[in-house]
């Protein structure tokens, strides 16, 4: 079987498959060497750790260059997020010069090279040079990766039933290289010492006309790698602004070819999606799926997404991301998504709280919790909903509610806690779009910037708004020789029964005993002077028993 292969892949005259790959030379296209004169890349774009990487290679005698999505940005005058390098060396060969370098994938072996350490490190990506090889060429295997997971592990390049690559490690020069990969402007190589860029199939050529071409039969190439369907929108979206287009051979099959995505793992097209609303386009990124007839029937939960991006609120989200990804910032998928899901949310807790006529509500974090977990399992399902995305969407939920709680030692736990900023930022959204007042998100944003000193002026501020506004104060016990009492505002009122209410403390948040006045600690009733005037305050009583009766059995102000 080796000795077969061996004959396909260099195409010896005794191999029976001789003539068909010599047919295929033109699949890998001719080799142009471009000078800096006429590509135009400005190298202080290029990442000094890129350069090390490729150096580094060079050094220990491999081929070495910047290749893909960063070759294509620097072309255009973008500076690329990341930076790959493409080389001959085998993984083994590139893990053996570096430090700190990691083999990871079984599906496509590669090396992480890490600079740094933290959330300042920083990761170059580099693979080895594949061979051309199409689905004649490859074993063939009845399943998937998890159902053929003991048949592939012997294998280095096998592809299922439909012709999708489950396995690609067999290794081959530049040119094979090239030829496998998706789009003409993501297959040039560019050596950043010479300054000369490697361009197999007119990748400047394209560049510079702003299309989208895929490089051989665009149907074949989808049915290899169906990601390629959402690669393509990305990489239309990114490029949208600059005027690029798809090619009409690279566009015809794309939407015919969203089926294939079916036999894709979940958690693959999930993080797929996850590039598509994270990348600093997800607006662009909704738009191109509409305009190419792949709105639904990629992700569920992508579906759910183009459906609402036009929702006020989903939109400020996207907005938002795509602001802080050209601002260098971090962002989360949590949030985002706890955007999108939040119309659920909040739909299942409104329900909730607004209980059927006898029956008492339910408390309201109580099925704040309820409905979240309702959300989950009609909308994420058992794609990383359990796990630290679905733990940090549920607390940016579970937050809303505290944030109207501005008194008492409350507002500091709150602004402690780790995700504060990410369910402020919510509250911030919710405030644009109306659902909260204004007043609520500059209050917040004020106070987690403030000094502790202000901070404990501010809350005692709101306490004295809280028991300023009619109604809206904490609840407390009214005597009858109380200014506020009814009977003590209203002579004609005085034959009113008891009114044993609670009224507001003073803290505006605690619960804590209080002096009365016109009680004894005995439990005996205290005698109220007939004019309504509030009798002399007594001595410390003992709290009291539930339902506002005194410890000698008499009720409160009687």
């Amino acid at each position: 079987m080796i000795k077969k292969f061996i004959d396909k892949l260099f195409g010896k005259t005794g191999s029976p498959a001789a003539g068909a790959v010599r047919s295929k030379k033109s699949v890998f296209g001719e080799r142009r060497e471009v000078g800096p004169q006429d590509h135009a890349i400005d190298p202080k774009l290029v990442d000094d750790r890129a350069m090390d990487v490729v150096r580094t290679l060079k050094r220990a005698g491999y081929e070495a260059y910047i290749v893909g999505g960063a070759v294509r940005d620097l072309l255009v005058g973008l500076r690329p997020k990341d930076f790959d390098v493409a080389t001959d060396a085998t993984p083994e060969q590139v893990k053996s010069l570096f430090r700190r370098a990691f083999i990871i994938g079984r599906r496509f072996r590669i090396v992480h090279v890490i600079y740094g350490r933290g959330r300042e490190h920083e990761m170059i990506e580099v693979s080895t040079f594949r061979a051309y090889l199409d689905s004649a060429d490859a074993e063939q295997v009845a399943g998937n990766e998890r159902t053929s997971k003991g048949e592939l592990a012997g294998m280095k390049h096998a592809v299922d039933a439909s012709g999708r690559v489950l396995r690609d490690n067999v290794w081959g020069p530049i040119e094979h290289d090239a030829a496998r990969r998706d789009f003409s402007i993501n297959a040039m190589y560019y050596d950043p010492e010479s300054q000369t860029v490697v361009d197999f199939h007119h990748g400047i050529r394209d560049a510079k006309k702003k299309t989208l071409r895929m490089i051989g039969d665009a149907a074949t190439r989808y049915r290899e790698d169906p990601v390629r369907i959402i690669r393509a929108v990305r990489f239309a979206a990114k490029l949208s602004g600059l005027g690029f287009t798809f090619d009409a051979k690279t566009l015809e099959p794309l939407a015919s070819s969203r089926k294939l995505l079916l036999d894709v793992p979940q958690s693959r097209l999930f993080d797929e999606m996850l590039k598509l609303l994270q990348t600093g386009h997800a607006l662009a990124s909704v738009a191109q799926l509409k305009a190419v007839g792949l709105d639904t029937g990629i992700y569920p939960l992508l579906d759910v997404v183009v459906q609402r991006a036009d929702d006020d609120f989903v939109k400020l989200a996207l907005q938002d991301t795509d602001r802080r990804v050209g601002e260098g910032k971090p962002v989360a998928p949590s949030f985002l998504l706890a955007c999108v899901l939040w119309a659920d949310v909040r739909k299942g807790w409104s329900q909730r709280l607004n209980a059927r006529p006898g029956q008492r509500p339910p408390p309201p974090f109580a099925a704040l919790q309820d409905a979240v977990d309702e959300a989950f399992d009609a909308r994420i399902g058992d794609v990383s909903g359990r796990g630290k995305l679905g733990a940090d969407m549920r607390e940016i939920w579970m937050m809303q509610p505290r944030f109207d709680k501005r008194v008492g030692t409350s507002p500091f736990s709150l602004v402690d806690q780790a995700r504060f900023r990410a369910g402020f930022d919510f509250l911030r959204l919710r405030a644009q779009v109306g659902e909260v007042e204004e007043e609520l998100a500059h209050w917040w944003e004020t106070f987690s910037m403030a000094s502790d000193d202000m901070r404990e002026d501010m809350v005692d501020a709101q306490r004295r708004d809280n028991l300023a506004k009619p109604g809206a104060s904490k609840a407390r016990r009214v005597k009858r020789g109380d200014d506020d009492h009814p009977a003590s505002a209203d002579a004609s009122t005085s034959a009113l029964a008891p009114d044993p209410r609670f009224r507001a403390a003073d803290d505006g948040g605690e619960d804590r005993d209080e002096e009365d006045a016109g009680e004894s600690d005995d439990g005996a009733e205290s005698t109220a002077p007939t004019d309504g005037s509030a009798p002399a305050k007594k001595r410390r009583r003992r709290r009291r028993k539930p339902g506002g009766a005194a410890t000698g059995g008499e009720p409160t102000g009687a």
